[in-house]
């Protein structure tokens, strides 16, 4: 079992949002993912569908402090493969009672490390809080990867450096030696500004190797389902805030050398928005962009060719020689239509 805390000490970069999505397309992806909400906000809680009030006594508190085991806290959720440890707001009361407690960092380690011997889950994904308290901390100690969201804007990028220091003095204080940074995932993007593009570029240019190639959308989706109790891919399973947690889910295993298990095809989409968005973020030239649009136009937009001027039933190509008003025209079809792309 691989265990992975989803961290940035900044609220509001959409930390909940990817431990909820990410779990959940990782379990559709055939993988035993066990969501353990350490946020006393329970909002991960209640974006699965599981309401924090009844989960009282059923979350991590009491298995922290020792008076209960890990599997009596363990539950099942409505999808298959994932289970959750739920929150409840007395969690926040577990600080004060640990930070009196000798090696409290070690806590959670050693209740993880037992885990990990029964095999049940593949992956452990920690939601955390969004502070440097004691549960964030121990969530560092606990973890064998951090994935850091981080939020397309510049308030966003101070926030990382501060993250990553962090991440290095639980390394260096020897608590957690072996802790490493899976990645770094841009959530809220929005194509049509100039500012998730500069963030986007800053990111890439001093972390390219952990630098996610998918990219989260600034989507209302997104922020709609945990008010019904639902995942992205329940309340909007063809829009592109679910593809583009998908592709995330897909790049997280590639990067772990895990074949993921495919999923029922959504209508011939294929996940493409979320393709061609990084195609654009990473294209050379204006070529790249027109094949990417015409290939997002021929299997999403017309997938059946209805609309595109077609002689003798073949579809429209792509003119090799465009006019600078074309291409204009293009690359702004592509930020319109595509968010995800950065």
């Amino acid at each position: 079992m691989k265990v992975v805390a989803i961290a940035n000490q900044k609220g509001g970069v959409g930390k909940t949002t990817t431990a909820v999505n990410l779990s959940s397309a990782l379990a559709r992806r055939g993988q035993r993912t066990l969501l353990i909400d350490l946020d006393p906000q329970a909002n991960a809680t209640s974006g699965l569908g599981v309401d924090p009030e009844h989960a009282t006594d059923r979350s991590i508190y009491d298995v922290l402090l020792g008076s209960a085991a890990l599997e009596s806290r363990i539950q099942e959720t409505t999808h298959k493969n994932l289970s959750i440890i739920p929150s409840e707001m007395n969690l926040a009361g577990v600080e004060i009672e640990l930070a009196r407690m000798d090696d409290h960092l070690l806590i959670l380690q050693a209740i993880l490390r037992k885990a990990k011997k029964k095999r049940k889950f593949d992956f452990c994904i920690l939601d955390t809080p969004p502070s440097l308290g004691v549960l964030m901390t121990s969530a560092l100690a606990a973890a064998d990867e951090v994935l850091v969201p981080l939020q397309c804007e510049w308030f966003g990028l101070e926030g990382l450096s501060k993250i990553l220091h962090i991440i290095e003095q639980i390394r260096d204080s020897g608590v957690n030696p072996r802790l490493k940074i899976e990645g770094i995932l841009m959530t809220m993007y929005d194509g049509r500004t100039n500012l998730s593009r500069k963030v986007v570029q800053e990111v890439k240019n001093y972390f390219p190797e952990w630098l996610y190639r998918s990219v989260i959308p600034r989507t209302i989706r997104l922020g709609e389902a945990p008010s019904h109790g639902k995942t992205i891919f329940e309340w909007d399973p063809h829009g592109t805030g679910s593809e583009a947690y998908d592709a995330a889910a897909k790049e997280f295993l590639r990067r772990h050398k895990v074949k993921a298990a495919p999923v029922k095809a959504r209508e011939g989409r294929e996940s493409a928005s979320c393709t061609i968005g990084c195609a654009c973020f990473y294209a050379k030239d204006i070529k790249l962009l027109l094949i990417a649009f015409r290939r997002y136009f021929n299997s999403v937009i017309d997938p059946e060719g209805k609309n595109s001027r077609a002689t003798e039933g073949r579809r429209v190509r792509t003119p090799d020689k465009l006019s600078s008003q074309t291409t204009q025209l293009a690359v702004g079809t592509l930020h319109h239509f595509l968010p995800v792309s950065a």
